[in-house]
């Protein structure tokens, strides 16, 4: 695997903390980095073998309800801190929330309303796991990192905010 994409280099990184089955991983990186960079159960799942059949993870040892655990190799540190190093390239956003607001016409007033009001609710906890995270950050790039989910989740309440009610 010459060049690792984003979701490849994610589970590495995380795996540099000890191994982990997929379930594991999928949890723990919507805690560690939900906030601004997503990783779906099939995406775990589709990269895992193809990151192990590149020598850059081994299978580890079966967990329970036949979960596997999977350990990073030498091959897979030295891949992960080349991707570290390398260029990153531009930042693209997806967001499942801004596209419906794009498409919101095509909804009656009452589903407008409705998906606003859950989005608020979303990113207001949001906002508040986000402030949590402020505070109990351990060193200053987990702080920056918390400080930018807090004023993304801000940004969106804001976004909110500025659409016209009914």
């Amino acid at each position: 695997m010459s060049d690792l994409n984003a979701t490849a280099a994610a589970l590495l990184g995380l795996l540099h903390d000890g191994p982990k089955t997929g379930g594991q991983l999928v949890a723990e990186a919507g805690e560690r980095f939900g906030a601004f960079f997503s990783v779906t159960r099939s995406q775990v799942y589709r990269e895992l073998p193809a990151l192990a059949d590149a020598g850059l993870l081994r299978l580890g040892k079966q967990g329970p309800r036949s979960s596997q655990q999977y350990v990073l190799t030498a091959a897979g540190k030295k891949a992960f801190k080349n991707w570290l190093l390398s260029e990153p390239g531009p930042d693209h956003l997806r967001s499942p929330l801004i596209l419906r607001l794009v498409h919101a016409g095509s909804l009656t007033p009452k589903q407008r309303q409705n998906l606003i009001d859950s989005a608020r609710a979303t990113y207001g906890a949001e906002q508040d796991a986000a402030r949590t995270a402020v505070k109990t950050a351990e060193d200053a790039y987990s702080k920056a990192v918390a400080e930018f989910g807090l004023a993304h989740a801000k940004a969106v309440l804001k976004l909110l905010d500025a659409i016209p009610h009914g």
